[in-house]
């Protein structure tokens, strides 16, 4: 804390409220309006070099999360398109991507399996409890998975399950066994490696076929590992990365990118915190202090541009104008860190997924809408596949006021949202767009879906 104090008299430069917004939305890809060409593969390749990290999740009422952050930057695409770049051919195997715990479970680009390593062969991580788990329960479990992947993989779970049948029913919610269990253990240690099969199934293999790569537990003749960063580097390029694909905000704004810690220790025993990751960047030119209008705290803002040692690093920048319009994912990078959605926008979020559906406030699956610089809304979607109808089942406008932004009509913001809708449904290959009453904005949202369908 007392370095954190201490950055405020090295604080040069002085930042109004909308600036950071366009500062962090030109780093996120969202502050010009999406181009007009068709999406191409060197697109999903720039958004995991720019971001880093790009998060998966199951959830499947709207569209899977995973395949949103790229929609919302550069519009409709064919989803066989993304999954072919991210998960590679028939075996898993993917040139350009890997998957593993980044921000939760996440496809990253495969420059940063070295950066990663330290994450994999930590005996800290509450994946070891499975590990000692099972060992009880399950003998030599882990070691048959393990030998069975090398030599017949890629696997699915239920390629092993003869190893330990199920003592019971598969669960109604999370479906789980020793067998699986195992396979996770074995993911997260990176001792096999995950893809993704069909129906979003994931598949194991052998690092070797999937990376190219001997596993992280495996070290050369001097006990070293071969392929992994050192964890306090690793850690500091981590942390750097994030900031470049943030652009500006607090340190802790910057750590939750890729789940750092903030503090000392936290996590992880020989972890710097924050603070001192903070300090190098700054020491070494590629960041700054500045202080936000309306943030109690410092900001770092990145500076200084790519090099040798840091080809990935970014300047943040000042579009000027953000012109940009798009309906977010609740995973999108832009929505992670609820306090920084809060601080910079003035949305207060929750996603209401496991909320009791008589506690919902706003809905379901409520999708942030971004028009300029402000989160001017949300709305509750859902595919509606079998009627082939995209259902608006609540609309709502932002009744914060944001500071340094032009408060947008109700009818400005029904206009735009129904026109983003309306690539949505295109995108999603349905035929309607329903707008269901409940809402303060379904009212004037109704009206331009039904203008733009006459």
């Amino acid at each position: 804390m007392s370095h954190l104090i201490a950055t405020v008299s090295l604080v040069t430069l002085a930042v109004s409220a909308a600036q950071a917004r366009r500062v962090f939305l030109h780093a996120q890809g969202l502050a010009r309006k999406r181009p007009s060409r068709a999406v191409r593969e060197r697109d999903f390749a720039a958004y995991l070099d720019t971001q880093g990290v790009l998060q998966l999740d199951t959830v499947n009422v709207l569209a899977r999360a995973h395949y949103m952050p790229l929609f919302s930057r550069f519009g409709p695409y064919p989803l066989a398109r993304a999954e072919a770049f991210l998960w590679g051919d028939a075996k898993g195997h993917s040139a350009h991507a890997f998957e593993h715990w980044g921000h939760e479970a996440s496809v990253m680009p495969r420059e940063l399996l070295p950066a990663m390593h330290h994450r994999m062969v930590s005996g800290v991580s509450w994946q070891s409890k499975w590990r000692d788990r099972l060992d009880a329960e399950r003998p030599g479990l882990i070691d048959g998975v393990r030998a069975l992947v090398e030599e017949q993989g890629p696997l699915v779970g239920a390629d092993v399950e003869h190893l330990a049948p199920r003592d019971g029913p598969k669960g109604p919610w999370w479906d789980t066994s020793h067998t699986k269990d195992a396979l996770e253990y074995l993911f997260i240690a990176g001792k096999v490696a995950a893809s993704r099969g069909r129906h979003f199934a994931r598949t194991y293999d052998a690092t070797a076929r999937a990376w190219g790569l001997p596993p992280a537990d495996a070290v050369d003749a001097g006990g070293s590992h071969p392929w992994g960063l050192p964890p306090a580097d690793a850690r500091q390029q981590l942390f750097e990365r994030a900031l470049a694909a943030c652009g500006i905000g607090t340190v802790a704004d910057v750590c939750d990118h890729f789940r750092l810690p903030l503090r000392p220790g936290t996590r992880a025993p020989d972890a710097a915190g924050g603070e001192a990751w903070a300090a190098s960047a700054v020491e070494r030119g590629l960041a700054e202090w500045v202080e936000v209008e309306g943030w109690n705290a410092p900001a770092l803002m990145a500076v200084g541009g790519p090099s040798d040692a840091a080809p990935w690093h970014r300047a943040a920048a000042d579009p000027g104008r953000a012109t940009g319009a798009a309906l977010l994912s609740p995973f999108d990078p832009v929505c992670w860190f609820r306090p920084r959605l809060l601080r910079m926008f003035g949305m207060d979020y929750t996603i209401e997924i496991y909320t009791p559906e008589h506690k919902r406030v706003y809905g379901y699956y409520c999708l942030p809408f971004l028009l300029g610089d402000q989160m001017v809304g949300r709305v509750d979607l859902k595919a509606d596949r079998k009627a082939g109808t995209l259902r608006v089942q609540a609309a709502w406008r932002e009744e914060r006021a944001v500071t340094g932004a032009r408060r947008r009509t109700d009818a400005e913001i029904a206009s735009a949202l129904a026109a983003e809708l309306e690539t949505m449904r295109g995108w999603l290959g349905l035929e309607a767009v329903a707008v269901e009453s409940r809402g303060n904005l379904a009212p004037a949202l109704a009206g331009e879906v039904a203008v733009g369908s006459t």
